[in-house]
């Protein structure tokens, strides 16, 4: 883990919709050390009569922005940058006391069929997360986060599970992430890893 330095991810992701059903479409992630990040998602709703949706989110390590061709373009901030900020890569728990966030270990709780260790990840500042670590493959099969939402004035809890770990330059990855929350649930499938490559610095910052 301490080797990588970047992270490049290509898959295909599907939106579950209170209306219409499900809709699918393409997710690329670029992520960066010590924790900049990109995300570019492409969702096809004609079938809702709105047409190819794009949404872009970008974080350069101090500030992050959203382009949105739905709901518009706009800052991050409060809670959902301080979230971004502690997301380091490839791995909060390398760095997280020089970070100056705790972890607590709690005991066992059973995910699915599997049992798992429960941690806690406390940051200075943004969300505690809790995260359920497989008791046996040691792999991260679950984790739970309250985000603030500004556009709702409330927090809500998202939950998202970790499934498929594949083997890529000597590191486990999770090539199917759902994600469900009380807005919106979403499975992403990663068809494309590539690790140590070079990316353009602007791709993290406002355009």
């Amino acid at each position: 883990l301490g080797k990588l330095k970047s992270r490049s991810m290509t898959g295909t992701i599907t939106v579950t919709l209170p209306v219409g059903g499900d809709v699918t479409g393409s997710i690329e992630a670029l992520n960066q050390a010590p924790n900049k990040t990109r995300n570019f998602i492409k969702v096809d709703l004609t079938s809702l009569g709105v047409g190819m949706v794009t949404q872009e989110q970008r974080f350069d390590g101090t500030t992050a922005y959203a382009l949105d061709s739905l709901q518009g373009n706009r800052e991050i901030t409060g809670n959902q940058l301080d979230n971004l900020k502690n997301a380091s890569f490839p791995s909060p728990l390398l760095t997280y006391k020089d970070a100056g966030a705790t972890v607590e270990l709690g005991g066992k709780e059973t995910v699915g069929d599997r049992e798992a260790w429960v941690l806690t990840f406390k940051p200075k500042a943004g969300s505690s997360v809790r995260q359920y670590v497989d008791a046996q493959s040691f792999l991260l099969i679950k984790q739970m986060v309250k985000v603030n939402v500004p556009q709702l004035g409330t927090d809500v809890e998202q939950t998202t599970e970790f499934s498929d770990y594949r083997e890529v330059d000597g590191v486990k990855i999770p090539f199917r992430i759902r994600t469900s929350s009380m807005i919106q649930t979403f499975t992403i499938n990663i068809t494309k890893v590539e690790h140590n490559v070079t990316i353009d610095p602007a791709l993290f910052s406002k355009p």
